[in-house]
């Protein structure tokens, strides 16, 4: 199976800040530029109008934008960013530096309280991609995700364990950059 992956537009007031799940809006210029960069990826390449999208707006509005052109926009929320609990909203100079540094030595398995470890999001991911693979028959899937689960996607893909340190942790995927994944 092969995904393409976009990473949603960059939000709105989010510099300085913990944001995971935390449903910040983004500019309507930014959302149909993608949109638009979209439809011509899926013209020029001949693939079914379907977009997969998180809940969070600033994927789903791109899918929404997509659904006025003749998309099916499919929601999961098993394609939202990693759930950062009570850091998630806050800056994070306001986090105890502490919980960053336990973070930062347990890695994959560590969640701030009410939220998730990267372990949990390596498992949501790879279930959502087994569940769309066995759906899909070998059609490409299109997508519009956050730069933590895609990351955890390209990893899954290239068949790496979840990083146990923080400085094993990729780079972020440049917003509404493609990733082409295969699996």
């Amino acid at each position: 199976m092969i995904v393409h992956i976009w990473r949603h537009p960059k939000p709105i007031a989010a510099e300085g800040f913990c944001i995971g799940q935390t449903d910040l809006s983004v500019d309507r210029r930014k959302l149909k530029c993608l949109a638009n960069k979209i439809q011509r990826f899926v013209r020029l390449h001949r693939l079914p109008k379907v977009i997969w999208v998180s809940p969070l707006q600033r994927s789903l509005r791109v899918g929404q934008i997509l659904a006025q052109h003749g998309f099916e926009c499919r929601m999961s929320k098993e394609l939202a960013e990693i759930d950062f609990g009570i850091w998630d909203g806050q800056a994070w100079a306001q986090i105890e530096k502490q919980e960053i540094d336990d973070w930062c030595d347990n890695f994959a398995h560590f969640a701030p309280d009410n939220g998730e470890s990267l372990q949990q999001l390596f498992n949501r991911a790879e279930s959502w991609l087994n569940k769309v693979a066995a759906e899909q028959n070998d059609m490409p899937v299109l997508a519009i995700g956050h730069a933590g689960w895609i990351n955890a996607a390209k990893m899954i893909a290239a068949s790496q364990e979840v990083p146990k340190l923080a400085n094993e942790w990729p780079r972020p995927v440049g917003y509404q950059s493609c990733s082409r994944l295969e699996f």
